[in-house]
């Protein structure tokens, strides 16, 4: 049932693409489908599909005009409208997808405001893994609350899928402890993936989405406006995100975030997450890895 669901979302995403280079998606036998991640596209080299693998060859090259076909594809042919995260390298698609871009950046007074001549593009085949969070999220309250988590794992190794999850389940409730107002910092839309307002997946019903907002601002606007019980944020990456998770733990609310390290031993290694353990902030970590081809999630106490 899964993997025909997968297969699906497969073809979702390729219908992104212009005619020629989705009917060599579409060529991919069902196995790898099921299990592809990406589509990568750059002009003048063979398109690709990322598999667990590694990246396979389609056996289609890619023209500079098809990735501008692309792009009037992704936005329904209304790019003006999608100016905001086109500045930012990105483009939201309906269904949940996401395509990366590159390309020349259009600066004005040191603000990147466009990009033209797209030179490449990276289409996420987004996919939801509903109850992967069930079993693990009953194991992070402590004396009946929810303790403040961080999801490790190197990259793309599942933590923002197994982040939304988690969402989805607290806004949701978990017995005995019953749901959570969550607000879902999604700075780079890969969480809820927002369209026209509307999360593409599945977070709860019980969750706030502030999109396309670095969490050192959005943290403290959803302290002020949304009251939330959690605050969940994907990849806490500069020193500014460590004031304002601080600031937040401060007034009381719950911490869910996401960091790029395979162990608690890594996070000690680097300096800005040594200090992040040295806040106190966070009391538990899930750790993601994988055994036998399947994701596994460890849960470990942090040091005081």
């Amino acid at each position: 049932m899964q993997e025909d669901l997968n297969i699906l979302r497969y073809a979702d995403a390729a219908a992104c693409l212009p005619a020629r280079l989705k009917k060599a998606a579409l060529a991919l036998p069902e196995a790898q489908q099921a299990v592809a991640e990406e589509f990568r596209l750059r002009a003048g080299q063979a398109m690709t599909v990322v598999l667990p693998a590694g990246e396979v060859p389609l056996g289609v090259f890619v023209e500079p005009e098809e990735l501008e076909a692309l792009c009037d594809l992704a936005t329904e042919f209304s790019r003006y409208a999608a100016t905001e995260t086109l500045r930012e390298g990105y483009l939201p698609v309906r269904g949940g997808f996401r395509v990366g871009l590159c390309g020349t950046a259009v600066m004005k007074d040191g603000v990147n405001t466009n990009l033209k001549n797209l030179s490449s593009a990276a289409i996420r085949i987004a996919r939801e893994r509903p109850g992967i969070a069930d079993g693990v999220a009953p194991r992070l309250f402590q004396s009946g609350d929810l303790a403040s988590t961080l999801i490790l794992s190197p990259p793309g190794g599942g933590k923002t899928t197994f982040l939304r999850d988690l969402v989805r389940r607290l806004s949701e409730g978990v017995e005995p402890y019953g749901p959570r107002r969550v607000s879902l910092i999604d700075e780079r839309g890969e969480v809820a993936v927002m369209y026209r307002g509307e999360p593409q997946m599945n977070v709860g019903p019980r969750t706030d989405v502030l999109e396309a907002c670095p969490k050192a601002l959005g943290i403290p606007i959803v302290l002020r406006a949304m009251n939330p019980q959690v605050i969940a944020v994907d990849e806490i990456t500069v020193r500014e995100d460590l004031r304002a998770v601080s600031a937040a733990a401060g007034c009381g609310v719950r911490l869910l975030a996401t960091l790029h390290a395979g162990s608690v031993e890594e996070l000690r290694q680097k300096p800005l997450y040594a200090a992040l353990l040295e806040e106190g902030v966070f009391r538990l970590a899930v750790r993601i890895g994988r055994s036998g081809g399947r994701r596994t999630y460890a849960v470990e106490e942090l040091p005081c």
